[in-house]
């Protein structure tokens, strides 16, 4: 997103972006915020992705874990979950982070019927400021804690000896492994990374995450994704664009045939955002790193 674009978001007077705000004390699904996916599209030279005629250049989605959420029952006895959120890529907007914590928040001392109720009506609230369907899974701590921890496939990158001097993202860092010849056969890789960090572009705050990439083509240099991963390091965007960022750059400098770049956001304010971006329908694995 522009920096006129944040800056604008961040002053508007009806919003809590950017301001210290009292938490509610009733349900007000009037404090979801959407931010418009096409201004980071724009920049990065996407076209909306929502209209009958625009066609993105990926598939994917976002999920959000939350892990503060808590209602009441009839009997005003206090209930507690886990929330997955999952919103489709191509929906018109995102919500903001902070709004949507104070819009759970609002949920604390309301009553629902079942926890079926309470799931819907996150899910109605959601989508109405998404602009398009989102997913609500409601989990209790048990049954959140038996989905475990994992340790992603593939080959981590972080150990490798790079020299590191461009703190804002440079495509041009990308390379493909040098030994390539046109004749050689393409290669499938996942490789990963925990060394992607960017920067809250409304509060400046540091978004850490571990980054997967997962493509099948022509080898990429090893040294020069994890360069390129580290340039985001003073990146102010939103996750969900730098991953769009991430997957446009592989996608156009490197030119695999099938690609995924997926990255698992740590917490903030109770929250962790997790976009996936692929060329078509390959699965992603949404399961916890340790630093979540």
């Amino acid at each position: 997103m522009m920096t006129d674009d944040i800056n604008n978001l961040a002053n508007t007077t009806d919003t809590a972006l950017g301001k210290a705000v009292d938490y509610p004390s009733a349900y007000a699904p009037e404090l979801l915020f959407a931010i418009p996916r096409a201004a980071g599209r724009t920049e990065l030279g996407l076209s909306l992705g929502h209209e009958v005629d625009d066609v993105l250049p990926f598939a994917g989605e976002d999920m959000w874990t939350a892990y503060e959420i808590s209602w009441c029952n009839f009997q005003g006895k206090p209930q507690v979950v886990v929330g997955e959120f999952i919103l489709p890529c191509d929906s018109p907007f995102i919500v903001e982070s902070k709004s949507l914590k104070l819009y759970l928040n609002s949920l604390n001392q309301h009553r629902f019927v079942s926890l079926q109720a309470a799931r819907q009506t996150i899910a109605d609230d959601l989508s109405r400021v998404a602009g398009s369907p989102v997913v609500v899974q409601l989990y209790s701590i048990d049954e959140y804690a038996r989905k475990g921890l994992t340790v992603f496939g593939g080959q981590c990158l972080d150990e490798l000896d790079v020299d590191c001097s461009v703190y804002q993202p440079d495509a041009d860092l990308l390379k493909l492994a040098d030994s390539i010849k046109s004749s050689d056969e393409p290669v499938g890789e996942t490789l990963y990374s925990h060394l992607m960090k960017s920067n809250c572009p409304v509060t400046g705050q540091p978004d850490w995450a571990t980054i997967v990439v997962r493509y099948r083509g022509r080898p990429i240099c090893h040294h020069s994704l994890l360069r390129y991963i580290v340039s985001y390091r003073e990146h102010q965007g939103f996750h969900e664009h730098c991953v769009e960022r991430v997957f446009l750059d592989i996608l156009k400098r490197c030119q695999p045939s099938s690609l995924v770049v997926s990255a698992r956001y740590t917490r903030r304010g109770g929250l962790d955002i997790n976009p996936t971006r692929t060329l078509g329908s390959e699965s992603v694995d949404w399961a916890r790193t340790g630093r979540q």
